[in-house]
């Protein structure tokens, strides 16, 4: 993998870095590091089973708003390495090997390639995570959650957003049998021939029985097919108009630019379809999503509500994710309590807020920037005040430390205060179909 920037936009960043320096000149953060963590490794929690997936979305989120990571937590996700480049949810003992058929998993693998390729200085690790999600890509294009596992559209998603944060189009990652990641997800949609409610829903397998429509699939799948990851470039734009739901006139099939059971054919009519469906379904709910999680309680998603919101802001319906956003910032939606101390919620939210174009240092009155800081090691520095424009910077990333002239990783959204951008939001545990 061979991701460069050119001379020219070298010196363009340099430029605009000399213009903007006095103004975002770095500040010290207080080390407010929980006693007893493991070093460099962000929450007090047991990490058994998120320990790569909230590490990684950590370093997004503070990426994303202008603070530079603190090295000992790069280092802690860079160790967490296994030997063929995949990640396991954790490794307590990095000593010791990793179990290739059943310790690896792909959305941490995929959500790992993305943290250490925007904070940089990784490429060696990120080459071979890279390496081990082509190497585990099923026939139908997809992945499962394990190697050689059924394809889910939460884990296809995830790897999905990997290939489009190291600069690869995801239509062209075919390994097996041809087919792309985009025909797996497309696979899982349903269409006209589903009931009204589900139209343009994504189901997260289609391994065992029927498909179901499924809300977490859906803003996972969503973000996807539009060929993003967790951050990405907006240009700021706003359509004006709500998603646009599937034109289902005999309720079968037939539908404008669908197959005939009305299932979208290409990946922008599928996003606008899944993204019609996730705003109907939190209308209906005082905007927000339901957990969807099997033998749950009938209460808020407030993560996967936050997913939403960034596949939304993703397909230039900024005014449609506002009102979720501003669901979730509100008092009494519960989403503070539930994002109280744990780096991976406060992560999601902040990514929320970034993408939408909010500003993630008053969310509701709360710093979450401030919030996640102190739940790990001191970053390095982050730019004063934030995000009070709402906008991010962009940052030239630099090349491996020790992965010579290849695979240098660079950054798209971020080279000034502005901005908006991030991507998905997914669950880091286990998820079954309903």
């Amino acid at each position: 993998m061979n991701i460069r920037r050119s001379v020219a936009a070298l010196s363009l960043c340099a430029a605009l870095g000399a213009a903007v320096g006095a103004a975002a000149a770095p500040v010290a953060v207080a080390d407010d590091s929980p006693a007893g963590r493991s070093e460099g490794l962000y929450g007090a929690k047991d990490p058994k089973f998120d320990g790569v997936w909230r590490q990684s979305l950590a370093l997004l989120a503070q990426d994303a708003v202008g603070v530079t990571p603190a090295k000992s937590a790069i280092d802690w996700l860079t160790g967490q390495s296994c030997a063929d480049g995949g990640f396991a949810a954790y490794r307590a003992d990095t000593s010791k090997a990793c179990d290739p058929k059943k310790g690896e998993f792909t959305d941490a693998t995929a959500a790992a390639i993305q943290a250490l390729a925007a904070v940089g200085g990784r490429a060696d690790t990120v080459e071979k995570g890279i390496g081990w999600l082509k190497s585990h890509q099923n026939e139908d294009g997809g992945w499962g959650m394990n190697p050689g596992g059924p394809s889910d559209a939460n884990s296809t998603s995830a790897a999905i957003g990997a290939f489009a944060a190291t600069g690869q189009d995801p239509a062209k990652v075919s390994e097996k049998g041809g087919k792309s990641p985009y025909d797996a997800l497309l696979g899982l949609q349903l269409g006209c021939s589903a009931k009204a409610a589900e139209r343009g829903a994504f189901a997260y397998t289609a391994d065992k029985g029927k498909p179901v429509a499924n809300e977490l699939a859906t803003a996972s799948a969503a973000l996807a097919v539009q060929g993003k990851g967790f951050v990405f470039e907006t240009v700021g734009k706003d359509r004006g108009a709500a998603p646009e739901p599937l034109s289902c006139a005999d309720g079968k099939g037939g539908a404008d630019g669908a197959d005939g059971a009305g299932t979208p054919k290409d990946a922008a009519k599928a996003a606008e379809a899944a993204l019609a469906h996730l705003s109907r379904v939190m209308s209906d709910t005082d905007m927000h999503l339901k957990s969807a999680l099997p033998g749950a309680k009938d209460q808020p998603d407030f993560g996967g509500t936050a997913d939403a919101v960034v596949a939304l802001a993703a397909g230039e319906h900024s005014a449609t994710a506002g009102k979720p956003l501003q669901w979730l910032q509100g008092k009494n939606s519960g989403a503070a309590a539930w994002a109280k101390g744990d780096p991976g919620a406060l992560a999601k939210l902040i990514l929320a807020a970034h993408a939408a174009g909010a500003n993630p240092r008053d969310f509701g009155g709360a710093d979450l920037v401030q919030q996640l800081n102190a739940t790990g090691p001191k970053p390095e520095a982050a730019a004063p005040g934030g995000e009070s424009d709402g906008k991010s910077e962009k940052s030239e990333k630099k090349s491996d430390d020790d992965g010579g002239v290849g695979g240098v990783w660079w950054t798209v959204g971020v080279c000034a205060i502005a901005g908006v951008g991030i991507g998905f939001l997914l669950s880091g545990r286990k998820r079954r179909q309903l």
